[in-house]
């Protein structure tokens, strides 16, 4: 039976709730078809003050095996680098960290804040935040750039705000059955198999992105990408393809996609007031979809535009 310690640090707790809902498979199914033993969770976990200390102890003394340390939240290192700012268990949390992450077989960090430090970790970051390996876009994080599980991989990041809940569930279930080796990671550490391809692919407004047809709210068709800062063409999830609570996404009823599975979420170098608004450089979005250079957008775009057939601009994604 593998075992699983939850901990969390600087969270709203987004992806505990995300987890609950996991459906293919679901939070029960790890553990009564996957033999996953829960050691504890924050919403859980039976075991409380001295209990909860036996835990802790007998893993740190070698006496319980850890196959996966699943970290949510931000690692906190404030005030003045002591980390009290997170008390847990009779410590700082992030001592709890560098006690039990070198003694998992894998340690997945699960959402934006554990990745690389989310909103909390964005200028001026009064707490210290940082994520487990990364910082934002930058290697290194709490637990360094060289840090390995005991089998050998970094930090397997899992990111979104929250995450999907059969993203967390399925890479667990690969980690513990055997698996490990077909959880292939990007250079942010993400599982390709989720984070390989856009959120734009699978969206219904594509065909309205190819065609440069905008879109005003109120109404059903259009494209976000031109006017109202939807990031999809520019982020890595396939929530347009692994649908939210198995029927929708943002883009699909006309909500931008805010980028929130990048590390550079919430994006804090936008110019204020423009978080839903695209913002242009004459006329061209400020960011356009990775590999499109600058130049041959504007001589697509044109075309595009003046070639869109009537059946596109009527067209209903919903």
């Amino acid at each position: 039976m593998a075992t699983l310690l939850w901990l969390q640090g600087g969270a709203c707790s987004g992806n505990t709730m995300s987890f609950f809902n996991a459906e293919e498979p679901s939070m029960c199914d790890l553990v009564t078809d996957f033999g996953i033993e829960i050691l504890w969770h924050p919403s859980l976990g039976m075991a409380l003050g001295d209990g909860l200390q036996a835990i802790l102890a007998n893993i740190t003394a070698g006496r319980q095996p850890l196959d996966v340390l699943v970290f949510e939240g931000t690692v906190i290192l404030g005030p003045g680098g002591s980390g009290r700012m997170n008390m847990f268990a009779g410590q700082p949390m992030k001592t709890w960290l560098q006690q039990l992450a070198p003694l998992a077989r894998y340690v997945v960090a699960i959402g934006d804040c554990a990745c690389w430090g989310g909103i909390p970790a964005t200028p001026p970051n009064p707490t210290d935040s940082t994520g487990l390996q990364f910082h934002k876009t930058r290697a290194g994080g709490f637990l360094g750039r060289n840090f390995r599980g005991q089998a050998g991989l970094p930090v397997i990041n899992i990111a979104g705000c929250p995450a999907h809940p059969d993203w967390i569930t399925q890479i667990l279930v690969a980690l513990v059955t055997g698996r490990a080796d077909d959880v292939l990671l990007d250079t942010m550490q993400r599982p390709k198999t989720f984070f390989a391809t856009f959120t734009q692919a699978g969206c219904p407004r594509t065909q309205h992105h190819h065609y440069k047809i905008g879109f005003e709210f109120g109404q059903r068709a259009g494209c976000m990408f031109y006017d109202y800062g939807c990031r999809g063409p520019m982020t890595h999830s396939p929530c347009n393809r692994i649908l939210w609570n198995r029927q929708s996404s943002k883009t699909r009823v006309g909500m931008p996609c805010i980028g929130c599975t990048e590390p550079e979420f919430p994006h804090y170098d936008l110019a204020p007031g423009t978080v839903f608004k695209t913002q242009t450089v004459l006329g061209v979005p400020k960011d356009l979809p990775q590999g499109v250079q600058r130049a041959k957008y504007v001589a697509l775009a044109g075309a595009a535009k003046s070639s869109a057939p009537d059946w596109v601009k009527d067209d209903q994604p919903f």
